[in-house]
């Protein structure tokens, strides 16, 4: 895998913007290899966002600043413009998250965050679930497991105590820096030994079972999830009238032969356990079945004068793995390698005679029209 251009790091948060520095030091400073961020999104609520102003980009504090400085980090993109306020469902800043109403508006904000950041191909994203509520956490991972790909990550920072949500603790410093526990027992504690661990979390990776209503600008979360249900649950639907294949909700363009070939195997598959492989003496009854799907279909650039001469003798073996060839780059081409591998024509392997079947990863196939 070629080394990203764009390393993005998208953290939610909520009271304590320290977890933005925090995992920006696990992963610039003390992971191995390091990665360090060219740039930074936060997702926080009204007064998250103000706390993150205050105390990590402000003249005055600027713990990002420092942090950057003392453990000489270059560049990172980071500024107010970079801090995104969720919106409540009737407009204005949400304070917090309540309602039902403001979780759904959360989970679409961080789904669209997610799916812009992982719309170029030339950026590595890299998302911290550490802040702000467990629904934040969760939308935030849930989005990564929906649009994330093999360059992608997503992470926990742990920070041990006394340090673990202290106001004045954001990374461990170079140097000795003495802070305080809260009251009544107010003891000096060293800034420079705090223990801080990135725990990083594996993913299910679905970004190629999506149908085209996951990569709408402004699908909601709720849409998102559903088209990938379908995607994940479709039915093989080949339909004559409309002369196409769909799987779930992709369509897979290819040509008449090609769907009439799909159609006979498929058909075969499921009555005869596959269809048999001719070999090299041409197949009358395997072109009869070819033919009848052929005639079925409802596509105006049908040569059935061609198709008619190729198979007058039968179908024989280079004509069945020539259809079986380009029906399978169709698919691959629709779907990707990974998600087209069920759908794929396969040779049965150990039959004693050459068959080759569908099993559509077990999704039920329908003959419509």
């Amino acid at each position: 895998m070629k080394k990203a251009k764009k390393r993005i790091l998208l953290a939610v948060t909520g009271l304590s913007p320290q977890v933005v520095t925090e995992t920006v030091y696990a992963l610039a400073v003390q992971r191995r290899p390091r990665w360090t961020p060219t740039e930074i999104r936060v997702v926080t609520t009204a007064e998250g966002a103000e706390r993150a102003k205050l105390t990590l980009l402000s003249s005055r504090s600027g713990w990002f600043e420092r942090l950057r400085r003392e453990y000489r980090l270059g560049p990172i993109e980071f500024d107010e413009k970079s801090i995104r306020v969720l919106q409540e469902s009737g407009g204005g800043a949400m304070k917090d998250i309540r309602t039902a109403e403001d979780n759904e508006a959360a989970a679409d904000a961080l789904v669209e965050e997610v799916r812009r950041a992982t719309a170029d191909p030339e950026a590595a994203v890299h998302v911290s679930i550490a802040g702000g509520r467990k629904t934040m956490g969760f939308f935030a991972g849930y989005a990564l497991s929906l649009y994330g790909r093999e360059q992608d990550a997503l992470s926990h920072v742990l920070v041990e105590p006394p340090f673990e949500s202290h106001p004045e603790f954001f990374y461990p410093s170079r140097e000795p820096r003495v802070i305080y526990t809260p009251p009544p027992e107010s003891r000096p504690v060293d800034a420079s030994r705090a223990r801080v661990t990135l725990a990083e979390i594996p993913f299910v990776r679905l970004r190629t079972w999506l149908g085209a209503k996951g990569f709408e600008e402004r699908a909601g979360f709720a849409e998102v999830v559903e088209s990938l249900q379908r995607g994940l649950n479709g039915d093989v639907v080949i339909d004559y009238d409309r002369a196409e294949l769909t799987i779930g909700e992709t369509r897979v363009y290819m040509a008449p032969a090609e769907l009439a070939f799909y159609a006979m195997v498929a058909r075969a598959s499921e009555s005869q356990g596959g269809a048999p492989y001719p070999g090299m003496a041409p197949d009358a009854i395997l072109a009869r079945s070819f033919k009848e799907e052929y005639s079925k279909i409802n596509a105006p650039k049908l040569d059935r004068g061609r198709t008619e001469k190729a198979l007058e003798k039968g179908m024989d073996g280079e004509y069945f793995l020539q259809k079986r060839s380009k029906v399978n780059r169709a698919l691959v081409r629709a779907l990707g390698p990974r998600r087209a591998a069920p759908f794929l024509i396969r040779k049965i392997e150990g039959s004693p005679e050459a068959r080759y079947l569908v099993t559509a990863g077990g999704a039920k196939i329908r003959f419509k029209g």
